[in-house]
């Protein structure tokens, strides 16, 4: 079994803190698991990049995500970015589109420990990343966006059969891996040419998964029923733009977007990103919370187990799942959370509970 290669991005703000301590626990669950040791390759991005490179988003980092099986990006603060930056693509949304990492998987699950509006919520919000609603994602060249006036701002938004195709053939089967329900969400009762089209082209290939319950809501229901009865949910899939607004929502329902994992995939490439951003404010002061970022390295491990049908590494996601839950449930915690620790001490506590299941 070769060593497995991982990019690291610390991006911006508690980045600095948080994409170490991943680095610790997959580390340790690695180990743990009997696996081969991870080789990390460190790569620019940011602030770091601007001031080493001139731009956010080094060419020469992208060019060398593309030798590595997999990446750990933490958050950028592209609002803080000077002039032109703040004009273009964001980092995460740089490497997104070059690579067409078109499935954004967000788990939604409460967290035993973690006060949550809906403790019993366990779903996972399929988002289509490439395309839809959002203008910065959807064109070749360019941002989506134009004003053809001074008074008039435009946006283009793209909705294609093949991008719901793949979207929905995601969504599906990790349905069967759970509990085999799909709920289409879309607007196509006022958009409904393309909305319409992502809710028949879903639809159309649930037709070829008859051991897969399907069903669909208006987004604008579907947040009235996340709040209402959440947990009755399994996977939801939609567009770009829904499924941002929706498992941000799902995401405080079920605790805090401090716990809020994700990662972006293709077929062949994936990257770990939490939900939340670099919460400048607290940066360097060793308060940041590293749930999230550490969630979303077990998701990218299992990614990497099902892509190599190496079960160990899914082993190794196991162990950093069961120690952050166990970790949190037993009150350590970090102060968003309710608790006292800070990075450093929960991060040590996971690491240790990682080796002790």
């Amino acid at each position: 079994m070769r060593n497995l290669r991982l990019g690291s991005l610390r991006g911006d703000g508690i980045g600095g803190e948080i994409v170490p301590a991943t680095r610790d626990v997959v580390d340790a669950a690695v180990s743990a698991a009997g696996l081969p040791h991870v080789e990390w390759v460190p790569l620019p991005i940011g602030f770091d990049a601007i001031e080493s490179h001139g731009t956010p988003i080094p060419e020469s980092t992208l060019v060398a995500l593309a030798d590595l099986d997999a990446w750990i990006l933490g958050p950028h603060d592209s609002a803080s970015y000077p002039d032109p930056f703040q004009m273009q693509l964001t980092p995460g949304g740089a490497i997104r589109k070059r690579f067409d990492l078109y499935a954004n998987i967000r788990p939604a699950r409460a967290l035993p420990g973690v006060r949550a509006v809906s403790p019993r919520m366990d779903l996972v919000i399929v988002r289509e990343n490439t395309e839809g609603f959002y203008a910065d994602r959807n064109m070749f060249a360019g941002s989506g966006e134009f004003m053809p006036t001074p008074d008039v701002a435009m946006a283009v938004g793209v909705v294609t059969r093949q991008a719901c195709e793949r979207i929905a053939h995601t969504a599906f089967e990790l349905a069967r891996r759970r509990r085999r329900r799909v709920t289409v969400v879309h607007k196509a009762n006022v958009l409904s040419t393309t909305t319409g089209l992502f809710r028949d082209v879903c639809r159309e290939v649930g037709a070829h998964y008859p051991d897969v319950a399907l069903d669909d809501e208006h987004v604008d229901a579907m947040a009235a029923y996340l709040v209402r009865c959440g947990d009755e949910y399994d996977v939801v899939v939609t567009e770009n733009m829904f499924g941002d607004i929706l498992s941000d929502l799902a995401a405080e329902l079920s605790g805090s977007l401090g716990t809020a994992a994700s990662i972006n995939a293709s077929e062949t490439k994936a990257m770990a990103q939490a939900a939340h951003g670099a919460a400048p404010d607290i940066s360097g002061r060793n308060r940041a919370n590293p749930v999230a970022l550490f969630l979303s390295a077990a998701m990218l491990l299992d990614w990497i187990a099902s892509r190599r049908d190496e079960a160990g590494f899914a082993a190794a996601a196991d162990r950093i799942r069961s120690a952050v839950e166990r970790t949190v449930e037993s009150g350590v915690a970090t102060a968003d959370l309710g608790g006292l620790a800070s990075t450093s001490e929960f991060t040590e506590t996971v690491v240790a509970r990682v080796f002790r299941r």
